[in-house]
């Protein structure tokens, strides 16, 4: 059994999934579960769909050194116009995506009311190669892999308000200063 690094509350219908090691770069697969967490899963499948066809863009929000900024980017409300278009993060992170919907279904769920409640990318231990530089000297050649995980929940269905005839005319607001006036009582001084 593996861990995850969140374990949701159990009365709650959720689905998981998870890859180790994945040879994706790590900052390209943490923009994009950055992005996606949060979203219906539907939508985040057809935002990774759009991503490798170039119709919309991964904001880079953390990892921004070198990168360029893109109309695109400024379609999604995050601060800057920096983003990219890494298609097999985007493809690594759908398959595992799809895969936590299969799940789902697996397990019942609606997959339609399904979105993503925890995503989370870390480094793994980096594949060491060498490369060969002038001089006859040796310089490291290192890909930075990552462990990504996803949990998906249903979405609660909300309560509907109960309406009550009696309790609509309790709920009247009244200012400070109309209190203060049915407040107060007029004493004397007039004539009618």
């Amino acid at each position: 059994m593996v861990r995850y690094s969140v374990e949701p509350d159990p009365s709650v219908p959720h689905s998981k999934s998870r890859g180790s090691h994945l040879r994706v770069h790590f900052k390209h697969c943490r923009e994009i579960a950055h992005h996606v967490s949060g979203m219906p899963a539907a939508k985040a499948l057809r935002f990774l769909d759009d991503v490798m066809a170039f119709k919309s863009v991964v904001p880079f929000v953390k990892y921004t050194g070198g990168i360029g900024r893109k109309a695109q980017a400024k379609q999604s409300n995050v601060p800057g116009s920096k983003g990219r278009w890494p298609v097999k993060a985007s493809a690594v992170v759908k398959d595992l995506l799809s895969n936590a919907v299969a799940n789902a279904e697996t397990k019942g769920l609606d997959p339609d009311a399904l979105y993503v409640t925890h995503a989370q990318v870390n480094r793994a231990p980096p594949g060491r190669r060498r490369t060969y530089r002038a001089h006859g000297r040796i310089g490291k050649y290192a890909s930075q892999p990552a462990h990504i995980e996803f949990v998906l929940s249903e979405k609660k269905k909300g309560v509907e308000k109960e309406d009550d005839a009696e309790g609509e005319a309790a709920k009247v607001k009244i200012s400070k200063k109309q209190a203060a006036k049915k407040r107060f009582v007029k004493v004397g001084g007039g004539t009618d």
